[in-house]
């Protein structure tokens, strides 16, 4: 089994949410953290896990 990496983009069309509030999320400990890509600025997020929190907020 793969795991799908999204980025950014597809974070926001997943989520809602624009790009500050995901990194505004992240610093509060209330969104899961990026993982870093290869290269020294690309950052993604474990599709599984965005899902995840989807649903807990769905749930909230």
């Amino acid at each position: 089994m793969s795991v799908r990496i999204l980025r950014l983009k597809e974070v926001q069309r997943m989520t809602g949410l624009s790009r500050s509030t995901i990194y505004a999320e992240i610093a509060k400990g209330k969104f899961p953290k990026q993982v870093k890509l290869t290269g020294a600025r690309s950052v993604g997020w474990y599709e599984n896990v965005v899902v995840e929190w989807v649903e807990s907020r769905k749930k909230a």
